[in-house]
């Protein structure tokens, strides 16, 4: 029988996963292990990904500019994303139950701060979107500070919804609260995250339809004074296209989870979410692979920088293939190795 009102900081995840009704596994089940096969597939796809798109931005000045500054801020919070996964799969399964509460916050916090983090810049990239199409203002005009307190605000909201279930939003002390995906979490705090992902999606389906109907307008009315039909049709099909992919990912792989959450968040006795809950948190999870597509991938220069960069590491492992082959036919009366010239190489020499 629970107390109301007495807290229960000395008991162990055990007793907080039976209070709430989730199964905690004592051994790997089939479930587990597949659960645990595709987050380490998808958490290793959104660490190399992201590393070689905050890679591509460091290098190229080109990309040194207030709008890439806020694409390296989503490549990061993907990446912290993919590396709060990588430490849920090597700590999920029979190896939950010997966490300690504060592990398991540590766990949990990590994974929404990185969430939070990147749904957020999502919201601050189409904010800033909206205004350089708005002033018709180049990227590169956009102001430095602005962008700079944008990210800072990010990673404050992000931080601030990360840390408060550790330090007040749990259920520790209100035992009749918890919710029965995270069995340490209030209900409550659940609910709001949901909201707040979906208030993100409402206000970016917005802002991206404001954009849309402004540019639609505007090459309405150069097209009226200028015989420029076929590229009108091209630069609103292009527009649309973009738009869809943007708002299409998001839906994809957030909506279910955000559904999940709402539906536990609520207390919704007749729902099995906890059915869903791990195929659901992997898919909102690859929206971090998909950011990197959506959002860097389809920018042309990017896509040069990407082949720059990994035709380098080619040239580089070519070269130290090359020059152990030569050093073991020293002996040899003729030795041929590659010559590399402004990141080309050339035909083999004959020495």
């Amino acid at each position: 029988m629970v107390t109301m009102g007495r807290c229960y900081y000395n008991q162990t995840i055990g007793f907080f996963y039976n209070n709430s009704g989730k199964e905690l596994s004592s051994h790997w089940r089939p479930k587990d292990v597949t659960v645990v096969a595709l987050g380490l597939t998808v958490s290793v796809l959104v660490l190399l990904t992201n590393l070689l798109v905050i890679a591509a931005i460091a290098s190229n000045r080109r990309f040194h500019q207030p709008i890439y500054y806020l694409l390296g801020n989503l490549a990061a919070a993907d990446l912290f994303a993919g590396v709060a996964y990588l430490f849920l799969m090597f700590h999920t399964g029979p190896r939950t139950a010997r966490l300690s509460l504060e592990g398991w916050f540590v766990r949990q916090g990590l994974l929404d701060t990185s969430l939070t983090a990147s749904v957020a810049t999502l919201l601050a990239i189409a904010v800033e979107r909206h205004r350089s199409v708005m002033a018709v203002q180049l990227h590169s005009r956009l102001p430095r500070g602005r962008v700079v307190m944008l990210i800072v605000g990010v990673w404050v909201a992000a931080l601030g919804l990360g840390l408060l279930p550790a330090h007040s939003w749990h259920c520790l002390c209100a035992l009749d609260h918890c919710s029965r995906m995270a069995p340490l979490l209030s209900r409550s705090y659940l609910a709001v995250w949901a909201l707040s992902s979906l208030l993100v999606f409402l206000l970016m389906v917005a802002v991206y339809t404001r954009i849309f109907f402004y540019v639609r307008r505007r090459v309405q009315r150069m097209a009226e004074h200028v015989s420029c039909h076929p590229r009108y049709r091209e630069t609103t099909l292009s527009l649309v296209k973009t738009v869809v992919i943007i708002l299409g990912a998001f839906v994809v792989c957030w909506t279910p989870a955000q559904v999940v959450l709402l539906l536990d968040g609520l207390d919704c006795k007749s729902c099995n979410v906890l059915a869903v809950e791990k195929y659901f948190l992997l898919l909102a999870e690859a929206n971090s692979l998909v950011n990197a597509v959506v959002y860097s991938c389809r920018d042309a220069e990017m896509r040069r920088t990407f082949r720059r960069l990994l035709c380098c590491v080619c040239l580089r492992r070519s070269t130290h293939t090359s020059a152990r082959s030569a050093s073991s036919a020293q002996a040899s009366a003729s030795t041929r190795i590659m010559l590399p010239e402004n990141g080309h190489s050339l035909m083999d020499s004959t020495l």
